[in-house]
Formats: structure tokens, C-alpha cells, sequence
């Protein structure tokens, strides 16, 4: 594995390899977690241009889908999640388990295949079912005493794009992804 990821455990890196569908929380993991509001009342998000990136390489290099279960309901989670290539957004999801459970018969793919990105006691439903767990350096306590790889990103400041980077790694993707852009 990369110098990049030496602290990450031999049983994170094993369990990274098994992942086929990476399910993203949005708020304080897509974005920093701050909620901000326009003029007329409208929710604002700021997302991180890296963190899309290593999104779209996941999908194009490593041939895994992607998802979103977000508790918050946000027309601009559409449009981000349309720009990236999620063909399965769940929003305004308060039991993730039951978004989880319909993603599951969706695609077809077993809970085992499944990582998940999470930062707060929300997202332990659907982290203590996935095979891959993670959570972002600013998550809850409580979920980084839980999941298998802690970001030294903060959410919606390069965390998911780490994590990404971290499971094409750990396949052997990363680096015919990176050759790609040295050519």
C-alpha cells in the first residue's frame, strides 16, 4: 500500500478491497457540515471540487458505484449528485436503514460489497451493516470509535476524495488512474 496510507490497518485495507458501492453521507462529510441559508430562506451547500473528483475516479477506475443517504432534503444534492454520476440519491432519510436496505435491492449488491462514509450517530444504522466503514477527522466521537478508516480530511474539505483515494489504492487502481494524467 502507498506511504500515503502506512497507518491504515492490514484489516481497513482488506475490507477496502471487497467495496463495489461506496454510500456517501452529504452534510459534514460531502460538505463541511455549516448550514447556510440565502436571501429567501433557500439552504446553501458548499461542496469540495476534489473530493467530486475522487468520486468520478472511483466510478471510472475502479467500477464502483457510488450513493447518497442524506437525512437533509436539497435540490442541490440532485444537481451535485447528476454532475458526479450518483445514479442513487435517498434524501430526507431519517431511518438510513430503510434507504439502505432499498439501495441494497436496487442494485444487488450485498451489504458485505458496501462502504459508507458517515460523520455523526445518524449514520451508525447503516455503518454497523456495511463492510467498509469510514468517517471523516471532524465525525462524532462515537463513529470514529466505530469504523474501520478515520480521514485526516474534515468533511467537504477533501475527506471523501482521501477515502477515494484509499480504496483505488487499496484495489491496485490508483495508480492506472493517476498514469492517466502523467501521460
Amino acid at each position: 500500500m502507498a506511504d500515503r496510507f502506512s497507518t491504515a490497518s492490514a484489516a481497513a485495507i482488506a475490507k477496502a478491497k471487497q467495496v463495489r458501492l461506496m454510500i456517501f453521507d452529504v452534510d459534514g462529510v460531502l460538505t463541511d457540515g455549516g448550514l447556510y441559508y440565502g436571501p429567501d430562506g433557500e439552504p446553501i451547500k458548499r461542496f469540495n471540487a476534489l473530493d467530486g473528483h475522487g468520486i468520478k475516479m472511483l466510478q471510472q477506475f475502479g467500477g464502483i458505484a457510488t450513493a447518497i443517504i442524506t437525512a437533509r432534503q436539497s435540490p442541490i444534492v440532485l444537481r451535485r449528485a447528476k454532475d458526479l454520476g450518483i445514479a442513487h440519491v435517498f434524501q430526507g432519510v431519517h431511518d438510513k436503514r430503510i434507504a439502505f436496505a432499498q439501495l441494497l435491492e436496487q442494485t444487488g449488491i450485498p451489504a458485505s460489497a458496501c462502504g459508507y462514509l458517515g460523520d455523526d450517530v445518524i449514520d451508525l444504522p447503516v455503518l454497523t451493516k456495511v463492510g467498509f466503514t469510514a468517517c471523516v477527522a471532524n465525525g462524532h466521537h462515537d463513529v470514529k470509535q466505530r469504523v474501520d478508516y478515520i480521514t485526516e480530511g474534515f468533511g467537504g474539505n477533501g475527506a471523501a476524495r482521501e477515502l477515494c483515494d484509499f480504496i483505488l489504492t487499496a484495489q491496485g487502481h490508483y495508480e492506472t488512474a493517476l498514469a492517466g494524467y502523467l501521460a
